[in-house]
């Protein structure tokens, strides 16, 4: 089961180590110390499957050789309690190969370090457990001066910052993720802490041999492998006499994610928190004969499938406070408002059609609780800006939210609903403040996206104040990060209007395709974009990927009016796609002079005429995470952006850096976007439901690219992009009493 480890520490003379013998001992190579001249030969140890010195651009090429490098280090600090190097050690997600495992950790050290202008010696372990699982991590010795082709400069101060290592630790788990859903691997780390995650269990120290602190020759006792790796021993026992002394442990964190479960994910959690087979067992059987867990019978593939009392409880506490909402009938607005609303619409041009005037009637009725679910592109959000304008000449405030940011901005642009992110609002509620009251209506959109918890937390402080909510959203989009698919279960209980006619799209044949994709059909879909020439197989994704920017400047040039937007599934692939299409921009002569600056995701080149993309939520610039814009004037000091529904923001680059080159874009940050064009590149990660969001965003058309390395064929492709990865609730399952059938 893959898990999360990330230590960073400093190596130096105050704890008699030698730079060159910690790179010789972790390298398991021979190498010289010509400062206390000694030879430190650690070639007989085992378990180093890659090893390579990384080196950002204008240092010395001879710093390859290992020995040279550490050498300069060692001379080059004079002091007796010089800090020599800093050291990364990570764990590596044991599900991968050994190929992919180096792959993963040379594009972590390549973006993270060497990119910022760290030589980095890299060394990848594959140890095996007494049980022979595989124990693999990586070592990576990092050097603390800026380099030049004259060697070593000064100490860069910044890179002792504590926030760099969290975002080291953040970034290495969104990296690992998106590798392993790339390659279909069902497995996922987590960088925050147990308690920050809500368990109340030890965090693990590192999986593997790590490297250890080196006097002269040999091992400094007390902190040698054999330790270290006892230490780790006794946090899994401790954890596994926690969860035996009390499974709820257990349980609590195998539903953090995930509202149901089979005995492979209890046997999966109780390796990670036990030490040797007899205490698995005991953990297993703690978890198994727990008084709170709930056996729900047998899943669509015959596994037995389980739940918690918890659980249960939670998803029962959401229905009978959507009963209550349902119920309140105090939020009616006239027929004089609706009519007055439609009117004003049609004056501008927009007509409802027939589902979403009957959307418009459900939501504005005088029941609390309204459900609307429609498929991409079906003009939800323009029946919203009609209904507000009913709601408020009846006199509600209505207000807007969304688990993300881009989408709490799509829902204010195409609604005029003042919208802003659910945690956001669940903080101002927290510290008091702007309280939902009786006078006011909650619309949730991309609903579909939010756990079951957090929806039952937000609608029972609807619910106790009176206030109104309309959730809209579509269940075979993206799914919930968290456990649970409320949204669905809240429509099959309540009911509400369905929106099927698709809008977005302008030729009817694509409104026929993104219903396919709905309706779960992906191959249909797919060949209705082959059959118009929109579907494109290179030999590799490097191709796919080449060929992909070139049709996307052609569709630019040709088209400079329309807009157009590159997705993709992994973050990775958005900052190739990213540099591929600015180049372009670049080599036409389309960018001004430009400026090199550090941001969130390390050093950038600006240029005026950019587009840029922002990653963070900022109400005092108003901007969210995923607002797009086009630079407009910027220096190394400040930035100014026209955002893409025209508002002028300018900001000190000393103050707000979350910002990155919005060229292309991850799935995940497109749905509820609407663009002319959009052009995709598949991977191996997607499945129905990314497949859904990505291949409806656009008006006009899209193009659709993929590699032969990842598909091998068309059939692969689709049985791929088909995948249903949607997420269950322990209430689809048979009726549960909680009084009743315990396990």
């Amino acid at each position: 089961m893959a898990i999360y480890h990330l230590h960073v520490k400093v190596i130096g003379r105050n704890a008699g180590s030698s730079a060159v013998a910690s790179a010789a001992y972790r390298s398991a190579s021979r190498l010289r110390d010509e400062r206390i001249e000694r030879t430190h030969d650690f070639s007989a140890k085992r378990g180093v499957v890659h090893s390579e010195v990384k080196l950002p651009e204008d240092a010395p090429e001879a710093w390859r050789d290992r020995e040279r490098l550490w050498n300069e280090v060692e001379s080059f600090e004079v002091r007796k309690d010089a800090q020599l190097a800093r050291e990364v050690e990570f764990a590596l997600p044991r599900e991968l190969s050994q190929a992919q495992g180096i792959e993963l950790a040379r594009d972590f050290v390549q973006v993270e370090f060497v990119s910022k202008g760290m030589v980095a010696d890299l060394n990848v372990h594959w140890d095996r457990a007494e049980d022979g699982s595989p124990k693999p991590h990586a070592h990576v010795m990092l050097t603390m001066r800026s380099v030049g082709q004259n060697g070593f400069g000064a100490k860069v101060r910044d890179w002792n910052a504590t926030q760099l290592v969290e975002r080291w630790r953040e970034r290495w788990a969104e990296l690992a993720n998106e590798r392993l859903a790339e390659l279909d691997i069902d497995a996922r780390i987590d960088h925050r802490s147990l308690e920050a995650q809500g368990i109340a269990l030890e965090p693990q120290t590192q999986i593997g041999a790590p490297a250890q602190r080196i006097e002269g020759g040999g091992l400094v006792a007390g902190d040698s492998e054999a330790d270290r790796a006892e230490l780790h021993r006794e946090i899994s026992r401790n954890n596994g006499a926690r969860i035996i002394a009390d499974p709820h442990l257990a349980l609590d964190a195998i539903t953090h994610q995930q509202s149901t479960f089979t005995r492979k994910d209890i046997a999966k959690f109780a390796h990670r928190h036990s030490d040797g087979v007899e205490q698995f067992n005991e953990v297993v059987a703690a978890i198994s004969n727990a008084p709170d867990l709930v056996e729900l019978g047998k899943d669509g593939r015959g596994e037995d499938r389980f739940t918690t009392r918890q659980m249960i409880e939670t998803e029962q506490r959401l229905h009978r406070t959507a009963e209550r909402i349902d119920l309140d009938e105090r939020h009616a607005v006239s027929d004089v408002h609706r009519e007055a609303a439609l009117a004003r619409a049609a004056q501008r041009g927009l007509v409802l059609s027939g589902e979403q005037s009957d959307a418009l009637a459900h939501i504005t009725d005088g029941r609390g609780l309204g459900v609307i679910v429609g498929f991409a592109g079906t003009g939800k959000s323009a029946m919203l800006g009609v209904a507000r304008q009913a709601w408020a000449a009846a006199g509600y405030e209505v207000r807007g939210a969304a688990l993300s940011g881009i989408a709490a901005e799509n829902l204010e642009g195409g609604s005029g609903i003042s919208s802003r992110t659910i945690p956001s609002m669940e903080h101002s509620w927290a510290q008091g403040r702007d309280l939902l009251t009786t006078r006011d209506v909650l619309v949730i959109d991309e609903a579909g996206m939010v756990g079951t918890r957090q929806l039952e937390r937000v609608l029972s402080h609807a619910a106790n104040v009176g206030a109104k909510v309309v959730l809209v959203g579509d269940p075979q989009q993206l799914q919930a990060i968290e456990a649970g698919a409320a949204f669905r279960s809240i429509h099959e209980r309540h009911g509400g209007v369905e929106i099927g006619q698709v809008r977005r799209q302008r030729e009817d044949w694509q409104r026929d395709a993104t219903r396919d994709l709905a309706t779960g059909r992906i191959g249909a879909a797919i060949s209705a974009y082959d059959a118009q020439g929109m579907v494109h197989q290179a030999a590799t994704r490097n191709e796919a990927r080449a060929e992909l920017v070139e049709r996307w400047d052609r569709d630019r040039q040709a088209h400079p009016e329309a807009s157009r937007i590159i997705l993709t599934h992994t973050n990775d692939e958005v900052r190739a796609l990213n540099q591929a299409a600015r180049e372009r921009l670049r080599a036409a002569g389309e960018l001004g002079d430009e400026v090199h600056v550090n941001v969130e995701r390390g050093p950038r080149a600006f240029a005026s005429g950019d587009r840029v993309m922002f990653l963070r939520n900022e109400r005092s610039l108003g901007v969210k995470n995923g607002t797009l814009g086009i630079v407009e004037e910027l220096s190394t000091q400040s930035m100014t952006v026209r955002t893409d529904d025209d508002r002028s923001v300018r900001f000190d680059l000393k103050d707000y850096t979350h910002i990155d080159h919005g060229y292309a874009a991850t799935i995940h940050k497109a749905q509820g976007m609407t663009v002319d064009r959009t052009h995709v590149l598949a991977t191996a990660g997607l499945d129905a439901h990314g497949c859904y969001v990505a291949l409806s965003r656009h008006r006009d058309g899209l193009d659709l690219h993929y590699g032969g390395d990842d598909f091998a064929t068309r059939e692969r492709l689709v049985r791929t992009l088909s995948r249903d990865r949607a997420k269950d609730m322990a209430s689809d399952y048979e009726r549960i009493d909680p009084a009743r059938s315990y396990a």
